[in-house]
């Protein structure tokens, strides 16, 4: 049987060189760390796929600077745009990333082994949450027609789900997540729903499979339930997903700290385990 691996990163929110975000942290240095980490895994992706906020105010000079940072990624890199992004300017800095397309929405179809990556686009323009119109929804039922019994990853920036991260759902998906719901139920070959826009590890269960957010290479958002709780952050660890499935079965999450740990040492000896 083929493994085949899909790494997630997501909400990196690169700056120009030597800028900081929010004025106190830049976020370059944190990309190059995960970048590195998906270098040194035992098995390296055969594909990455970045879930959106690829940048921080979708400006040229950061997208520049973003594809100096991935630079050093030997497999294809999908991207998607966020709520801080900007189509066109995304679409002019990574012109031999055909899968963006030319105008419109940028949702594309990626083939990851015998797994189909689609990723749809949650973006309003100039404005922090997001929407699936009738138009992207009618694009995924024509997509998930097609793939037959592949399994199939979908990928947006948005969650459809309530965090209950209160200042957050504020600003997440504000319509569309009913008849997105309804029409992955349809279809018991969606392995996940993969998410951004969190920056935290979350997970539900939604349309009859799995929905997850992924944390940040950089910064989290701050864990208080509380419904008035403050849009702050915090440099808790930082990380990224995996998925990897053989051919044939069930697609396995992980869930993998950004950076270099001491280890890895043996459970056993050769007279069994270490005592």
């Amino acid at each position: 049987m083929t493994l085949t691996i899909l790494a997630q990163l997501s909400d990196l929110h690169i700056r120009e060189p030597g800028r900081l975000a929010y004025g106190r942290i830049d976020t370059a240095p944190y990309l190059e760390r995960a970048v590195q980490t998906l270098l040194a895994l035992p098995q390296r992706p055969d594909a990455v796929v970045i879930s959106g906020d690829l940048t921080d105010f979708g400006r040229a000079a950061e997208y520049a600077h973003l594809a100096r940072l991935l630079a050093p990624l030997p497999m294809p890199v999908y991207l998607m745009p966020g709520n801080h992004d900007d189509r066109t300017t995304l679409r002019r800095a990574f012109p031999t990333h055909r899968y963006l397309g030319t105008q419109g929405f940028v949702q594309y179809v990626a083939r990851i082994g015998n797994l189909r990556l689609l990723a749809l686009d949650t973006v309003v323009p100039e404005q922090s949450h997001g929407t699936l119109c009738d138009e992207r929804l009618d694009w995924l039922e024509a997509q998930l027609a097609e793939a037959g019994d592949d399994p199939v990853v979908v990928a947006m920036h948005h969650p459809p789900f309530e965090t209950l991260i209160g200042h957050m759902d504020e600003i997440g998906l504000r319509e569309g997540a009913g008849r997105l719901e309804a029409l992955l139920r349809r279809h018991a070959n969606v392995e996940r729903v993969i998410c951004g826009h969190l920056h935290r590890a979350i997970e539900v269960r939604f349309g009859g499979s799995i929905a997850c957010t992924a944390p940040s290479p950089a910064h989290q958002v701050c864990l208080d339930l509380a419904p008035d709780a403050p849009s702050a952050w915090v440099l808790e660890p930082p990380g990224l997903r995996l998925f990897a499935w053989h051919d044939g079965g069930p697609v396995v999450g992980h869930l993998v700290p950004i950076g270099h740990f001491d280890g890895p040492y043996p459970f056993h000896d050769d007279a069994g385990l270490i005592d």
